[in-house]
């Protein structure tokens, strides 16, 4: 939780909000909260990966109290991402397993089809047992300054946050950098290079001067 305990890298965005601005933004916050809350995974379907929004100090959360997101002028939650997947490796070789057994029992293969359930029923017994990988990203929104930042270290993750943040609040996330400021200030990104002064042209000029 890095936001409440130590640090870690997160990018900052100017918050550009939707045309009608809402009149009660705590509302309208735990709405767009709760409309992209996270749900698991269903272990008897295809899906590999889930993912949405939680409440910050708990990963399991998707009531959106006002007093689980409020911190002052600040919104606090997270957004959490699941995988689970049955490694191919392993899949083959408990397909073995239970070949080898049919085979022995049958007195013969186990035929294409008898194979194909094998599988299946194999596979949903790995999906039942595994431990889904869980990886939770902390947000920090202040509302009245409309700055937020998203505490992730990944590009790939911060795009993913952006997307749901963008689709869920309808607003626009503009990354607070140098270059992307310049550009909306109609500054050249030439004129964000280094100045002479701080390349110390000036000093060792002045100095190459006074040994002459």
């Amino acid at each position: 939780m890095p936001v409440l305990r130590g640090a870690v890298t997160f990018s900052r965005f100017l918050v550009e909000p939707a045309e009608d601005a809402p009149a009660d933004l705590k509302r309208w916050l735990v709405k767009a909260l709760k409309a992209r809350a996270f749900e698991p995974i269903d272990r008897k379907s295809e899906e590999e990966r889930a993912s949405g929004f939680v409440e910050l100090e708990n990963s399991e959360g998707t009531d959106f109290s006002s007093g689980s997101i409020s911190y002052g002028e600040y919104a606090l939650f997270a957004y959490r991402v699941d995988t689970l997947k049955v490694p191919g490796p392993v899949l083959r070789a408990e397909l073995n397993k239970w070949a080898a057994a049919f085979e022995k029992e049958k007195g013969r293969p186990p035929g294409r089809s008898e194979k194909a359930e094998g599988r299946a029923s194999l596979r949903q017994m790995l999906r039942n047992r595994a431990v889904p990988g869980t990886k939770v990203h902390d947000l920090s929104w202040n509302v009245e300054a409309r700055q937020l930042q998203i505490w992730a270290a990944s590009r790939t993750a911060v795009e993913e946050v952006m997307n749901a943040v963008e689709t869920a609040f309808k607003v626009k996330l503009l990354p607070l950098v140098p270059a992307a400021m310049a550009e909306r200030n109609g500054l050249a990104e030439a004129s964000l290079g280094p100045t002479a002064e701080l390349l110390g042209v000036e000093l060792s000029a002045e100095v190459n001067h006074g040994e002459a």
